[in-house]
């Protein structure tokens, strides 16, 4: 049986995205906001919110139970801390709660992920069925002799 370990990562979360396009619905408020204060303008992928959802979909899947301030802690980045003035060293700084809230609870509706109180979110049986069905058809078209041994 294929799972999500067994294929490459970033042809999973393209698989994905396009399975999560019909289930999640994007909020009007995307295109204006960053996903982070070390960011200086919006996400220009038109297809950037199926796409975070998708990765954390495999994130939860992953490393789940897993809270959102981890998840924010992941999806951050470094912020300059230099200035005209003064040098300062680069600082690490969170991605944004709202955006991973927002997804977390879309995904929760769709039945993929559930709350485990006190832990953070995990993946429910139709979330590791739907993302093993998603890899079984990302290792079929993958076109790699080298992974055939996996099968």
């Amino acid at each position: 049986m294929v799972t999500l370990y067994d294929v490459p990562t970033e042809e999973l979360i393209e698989e994905l995205t396009d399975r999560l396009a019909d289930r999640l619905e994007t909020p009007e408020w995307v295109e204006y906001t960053k996903t982070s204060h070390d960011r200086e303008l919006p996400p220009q992928q038109e297809d950037f919110w199926e796409r975070r959802g998708a990765s954390l979909l495999r994130k939860v899947a992953i490393e789940g139970p897993i809270g959102v301030e981890r998840l924010s802690t992941g999806y951050g980045g470094t912020k300059g801390g230099s200035n005209r003035y003064a040098v300062a060293p680069a600082k690490q700084v969170d991605g944004s709660t709202k955006i991973i809230r927002e997804l977390l609870t879309q995904l929760e509706d769709e039945g993929l992920v559930q709350t485990a109180q006190g832990e953070g979110r995990r993946t429910t049986a139709d979330g590791d069925a739907f993302l093993d069905e998603v890899a079984k058809d990302v290792f079929d078209d993958l076109d790699n002799p080298e992974l055939e041994r996996y099968a």
